[in-house]
C-alpha cells in the first residue's frame, strides 16, 4: 500500500485526503520558486489553490520571515493543507483559508501582496471526472484563467509578482490573457523530462508594473539526464527539500 504522506527534510505532506498528490512538477517549482529574489525578499506571500500546501511549506522554509495566505475553495484539501502547516515548523507564519477567490478577493483587506503563487486548474474543455474533488483540482470550470488573472491583479501590489504553473502547450494562451489584464510576462522556464522530449509544464513568472520595458527570459530545465539520473539544475533545486538528494 503507498503511503498516504510525502516526507521532506523539515516537514511533512499528509495527502489522503486531497485528489491532487505531490508530484515533481510542483516540486519543482517550488524549489525553483525559492530561489527567487522577489519570493526570498517577500513579507506578504498568497498561494493560490495550495491543495495539500506544498508550495507554501517550500516557500516558509526559504524565508524564515514570510507571512503567508494559503487560500483553497476544496474543503477535504483546505483540512488537509492546515493539518500540515500545523505539524510544520511555521505554522505560525502560514494562514490556510478555505474560500473560493472570488470570495476572498471581495472580503479581504489585504490587497498588496509583494509575491503570488499558483498551481492553478488547467484542464480546459476536457472531460470532467465523476470525482467532485479532482474536478474542483483539475480543471479550470471552478476557477478560468481569465478570473485568476484578474483578481490576482487586483491583489498584487505594483511592482509584485505572480507566479504559475501551466502545461506547455496552453503557456502562451496565458500569457496573452495576462497581457490584456495588465501584468507582463518577465520570465519563462520550459520544463522538459530529458532532452529527448518535448516540453510539458512552463513556470511563467509576471510582473505588475504601468510601465514595463524588459526582454523576456527564457530558460529550459531537463529533470533527467541522458543515464535517466536526475540533472544537476534538478538535484540544486530540490537538495534542500528532498529527503535523498
Amino acid at each position: 500500500m503507498a503511503n498516504t504522506f510525502f516526507q521532506f527534510k523539515k516537514f511533512i505532506v499528509h495527502q489522503e485526503h486531497t485528489s491532487m498528490k505531490v508530484c515533481t512538477d510542483a516540486c519543482l517549482f517550488g524549489g525553483w520558486l525559492a530561489k527567487e529574489a522577489p519570493i526570498q525578499n517577500a513579507y506578504t506571500i498568497l498561494d493560490i489553490g495550495t491543495g495539500t500546501g506544498l508550495l507554501s511549506l517550500m516557500l516558509a522554509q526559504a524565508n524564515d520571515t514570510v507571512s503567508i495566505t494559503a487560500l483553497e475553495i476544496d474543503p477535504m484539501a483546505a483540512k488537509q493543507a492546515a493539518q500540515n502547516f500545523s505539524l510544520s515548523p511555521w505554522a505560525n507564519r502560514i494562514n490556510g483559508i478555505e474560500n473560493a477567490l472570488q470570495n476572498f478577493v471581495k472580503e479581504s483587506s489585504c490587497k498588496n501582496f509583494d509575491c503570488i503563487i499558483s498551481n492553478p486548474p488547467f484542464y480546459e474543455g476536457d472531460l470532467l471526472s465523476p470525482d467532485v474533488q479532482k474536478n474542483l483540482a483539475a480543471h479550470s470550470t471552478a476557477l478560468p484563467w481569465e478570473t485568476l488573472i484578474d483578481n490576482t491583479y487586483h491583489l498584487l501590489k505594483e511592482g509584485g509578482f505572480f507566479y504559475v504553473l501551466v502545461p506547455s502547450l496552453r503557456a502562451y494562451t496565458f500569457q496573452k490573457i495576462a497581457s490584456q489584464k495588465g501584468i507582463h510576462l518577465d520570465t519563462e522556464i520550459t520544463i522538459y523530462n530529458s532532452s529527448m522530449t518535448g516540453p510539458f509544464r512552463s513556470i511563467l513568472k509576471f510582473a505588475k508594473a504601468v510601465d514595463f520595458n524588459k526582454q523576456i527570459m527564457r530558460q529550459r530545465i531537463n529533470l533527467k539526464d541522458m543515464d535517466n539520473n536526475y540533472t544537476a539544475e534538478f538535484t540544486n533545486l530540490l537538495s534542500p527539500y528532498y529527503l535523498h538528494l
